[in-house]
């Protein structure tokens, strides 16, 4: 079987981020990346042309840079719903890790929400996954999910609708 190349170019760069963040392994905060056009920002900063491949230099690539120092104790809700680009960004993507269990096992939670998140954590079906959601100004999107018990790189689920909360989210940030 010989699969077809990767050639949308969010696609891509959703791919080479959520690949960068999972060389880093688990137990990470959230993080967040600006997409730029690679040309755009080789316009404006050429000395980079060195540090980049054939692929980065392809009609419509887009570069990641990441954005340091978000805030720890925010909800998730709370820093989406701040987000804002400036217009040299063209997109952004966002990483994330969540525990998923079946929906029987959220039925007879604790009410106490410490209480609920320990018992969650020791639900025997429970899993560990990293998403990266990633839009463009346009409105399209990408959804990648890894599950720690699937760690590699050829197990990343893709799809547009994994999590439509964060995707609507991050879309939102681009609104003027």
């Amino acid at each position: 079987m010989n699969p077809q190349p990767v050639i949308d170019p969010l696609a891509i760069a959703a791919l080479d981020t959520e690949r960068h963040v999972a060389a880093a392994g688990w137990d990470q905060p959230a993080r967040l990346f600006a997409l730029v056009r690679t040309s755009d920002l080789l316009e404006r900063e050429p000395h980079l042309r060195n540090q980049m491949g054939p692929a980065d230099l392809a009609d419509g690539a887009l570069t990641a840079i990441e954005q340091e120092g978000l805030p720890a104790t925010m909800s998730l809700e709370t820093l989406l719903g701040r987000l804002a680009w400036p217009p040299e960004v063209d997109g952004c993507a966002f990483a994330i890790e969540r525990m998923v269990v079946p929906p029987e096992a959220e039925r007879d939670l604790p009410t106490k929400p410490e209480e609920a998140v320990e018992a969650l954590a020791a639900h025997p079906d429970r899993k560990d996954v990293r998403l990266l959601v990633a839009v463009l100004r346009d409105g399209s999107s990408i959804c990648l999910l890894r599950q720690r018990d699937h760690d590699s790189d050829d197990a990343v689920a893709t799809g547009k609708d994994i999590a439509p909360g964060i995707v609507e989210a991050l879309k939102a940030s681009f609104v003027d």
